[in-house]
């Protein structure tokens, strides 16, 4: 098998919030299918430098800013590839097609209905999916004014997925808190997911459900619809790989530095992180030790973003 071929791909927003999408034109892999514009990197070329001269040659703008969203290695029967899609924040120029290429802008909503590659499908979730993911602290049971508090004043900072994660409490306590709990979300535009309890989380209408690595791992597929969130905690490679494997939207890893809860695991830090991200088709999330401050550290890592307890609690 050749080595894999390393292409990068830009998304693009116009002012309405709509993804721009390119259609491969015939002859060409995957003929007629749509995808985020981009193309190959050159032989010693940064990532950031190809998808600047891809997007001006193919589009006729400048990059102004862009960070890393998520990379997707691929295998397709006839060749291997790395998809390294980045979020353009700033561009200048007028848009248009220099090589004749058909594109369109898509609601975000409605881009799982367009027809894609199977190696850009991923990036649909990492757009969707917020950059902070708070996960509530274990507090005791009769502590839920608190918790109320703490996720309003998460939301209210710009927190847009919450897991709610109370392992000691009673069933019965955690399902009319998360009730309350789902209002409050709904009330902020942020999805509410609960820990490891797949069945409650869809008896209450919740957005999803994150699963612990010990749970995930007696599961040989996806325990819930495709419209609910599914997320799996992960350590290593092959909790990553086995979170693939069940159909997961994303992953959190964990620990990225050391915490006072986990004090005799190994912390993974940035470069292992990276390792570790870069062989997953799904976003991951970095976890462990973090503060918001750290966003674009995680970001560079290749991490969908940060999620935390005490560093979004506050």
């Amino acid at each position: 098998m050749p080595a894999s071929i390393h292409v990068v791909a830009g998304v693009l927003h116009d002012a309405a919030g709509r993804v721009l999408v390119a259609q491969r034109p015939p002859g060409k892999h995957l003929a007629g299918l749509w995808e985020f514009p981009g193309g190959k990197c050159e032989a010693g070329e940064a990532a950031v430098d190809a998808l600047a001269r891809e997007l001006r040659e193919e589009l006729g703008i400048v990059v102004e800013s862009a960070r890393p969203l998520i990379a997707i290695p691929h295998r397709y029967p006839d060749q291997d590839i790395l998809l390294d899609v980045w979020q353009v924040s700033t561009w200048s120029g007028t848009l248009h097609p220099h090589e004749g290429q058909a594109f369109a802008w898509v609601d975000l909503a409605a881009l799982d209905q367009v027809p894609m590659p199977p190696a850009d499908r991923p990036v649909i979730a990492a757009l969707r999916l917020p950059e902070r993911f708070l996960i509530t602290p274990d507090l005791p049971q009769g502590s839920s004014a608190e918790l109320l508090a703490g996720i309003e004043r998460a939301c209210r900072r710009g927190v847009r997925m919450v897991q709610l994660r109370l392992p000691h409490w009673p069933r019965a306590a955690l399902a009319a808190f998360a009730r309350e709990a789902r209002t409050l979300c709904t009330a902020h535009a942020t999805r509410l997911l609960l820990n490891g309890d797949t069945q409650l989380a869809m008896v209450l209408g919740l957005d999803g459900v994150h699963l612990p690595a010990r749970i995930a791992a007696t599961l040989s597929q996806r325990p819930l619809p495709a419209d609910r969130w599914l997320g799996v905690s992960c350590h290593d490679a092959a909790e990553l790989l086995h979170a693939v494997r069940i159909g997961a939207d994303f992953a959190t890893l964990s620990p990225v530095f050391p915490t006072p809860g986990h004090a005799d695991s190994t912390a993974l830090g940035w470069d292992r992180f990276a390792d570790l991200v870069a062989h997953v088709p799904i976003p991951v999330y970095a976890l462990g030790g973090l503060e918001r401050e750290d966003i674009d550290a995680a970001w560079m890592a290749g991490a969908q973003g940060i999620a935390a307890i005490r560093g979004f609690w506050g």
